[in-house]
């Protein structure tokens, strides 16, 4: 099965721009399925073709996947269940109707095999339940926790103002972290082989580390100390609603709520859920995954921070 045209769906978001670029460089001819015309403009791809997509219309994705052999994608965490379910379904009936010869979804984030009665999480088993059931071979590629994450605006400031990396993981907390442009790699790789058609890809990082070996590799990346905060999730959620509504009040049914059961089930299972076997992704795809300190020692971490930062 040739797979040439791919239409990726979030082209211009944090995941979306490393997929592009990969899928670029590997020969693949790629479309952005956005929902604004000038969603490209200010990205490295401002060139590249766009089409119409709106996941909440399956006629809008069935016309966006017209002419395209795949689709690859990753969406926005979404809290209702039930409209995380209607993204998946309009998108699995507009890749039928549109012929589609493969999917790969990137979950952005741990998938379970049952419902935990986490919305963001058990949304995303209605996506690809959706998916499979088009009979499209698909290939769910479901990341632990992005390296990322590290580099945001609420925590990077943190850890170039006070060398502090505060993040809602208990101290024992052991997590595969995993980089965007691994992400971006392993997705790639999937549109190359029918090895993992069919198949959920848990996918981390070369090791499982707790917050101080992060806090370390961060030190000896940036040359100054650094040191690891761990956050009751609670206290993360109300820090993140301050930054972004300007009040720390946790509103019921908000994503920052959404956040926070989500650390707190991560952290209350006596085994780590965010740990991954690298050698399963390597052996099926042929990942060559990025360790943590290589990944810190290639970012800018002043970048875009008052000079003070």
């Amino acid at each position: 099965m040739t797979i040439e045209k791919i239409c990726v769906l979030g082209a211009p978001a944090d995941q979306g721009l490393p997929l592009v670029e990969s899928l670029l460089n590997e020969g693949f001819a790629v479309t952005a399925g956005v929902r604004r015309d000038n969603a490209m403009e200010g990205t490295p791809f401002s060139d590249l073709p766009t089409v119409h997509a709106d996941i909440t219309d399956a006629d809008a994705m069935a016309s966006a996947f017209a002419g395209q052999d795949a689709a690859a994608f990753h969406l926005p965490f979404e809290f209702d269940r039930a409209r995380a379910a209607s993204f998946g379904s309009a998108i699995a009936e507009g890749a039928k109707r549109a012929g589609l010869k493969k999917i790969v979804f990137n979950t952005a984030c741990f998938v379970a095999d049952h419902d935990l009665d986490l919305s963001a999480h058990d949304g995303r088993r209605d996506i690809e339940a959706a998916l499979e059931a088009t009979g499209i071979p698909c290939v769910f590629i479901e990341p632990t926790v992005f390296m990322d994450n590290q580099y945001r605006i609420w925590t990077r400031p943190a850890i170039m103002r006070d060398g502090v990396f505060a993040y809602p993981a208990k101290p024992d907390l052991v997590i595969s972290w995993v980089c965007l442009e691994d992400v971006a790699q392993a997705m790639t790789l999937a549109l190359q082989t029918d090895a993992a058609d069919g198949q959920h890809v848990p996918l981390g990082g070369p090791q499982a580390l707790t917050g101080d070996e992060v806090a370390a590799n961060l030190a000896q990346a940036l040359g100054r100390d650094v040191a690891f905060k761990s956050l009751k999730p609670e206290e993360f959620a109300s820090a993140m609603s301050m930054l972004v509504t300007g009040s720390p009040e946790v509103t019921p049914g908000t994503p920052y709520e959404g956040m926070a059961k989500f650390y707190a089930w991560y952290n209350a299972q006596p085994q780590s859920p965010l740990v991954v076997d690298p050698a399963h992704a390597r052996d099926l795809l042929g990942m060559k995954h990025t360790s943590h300190l290589e990944w810190a020692k290639s970012k800018d971490w002043t970048a875009g921070l008052p000079p003070a930062a």
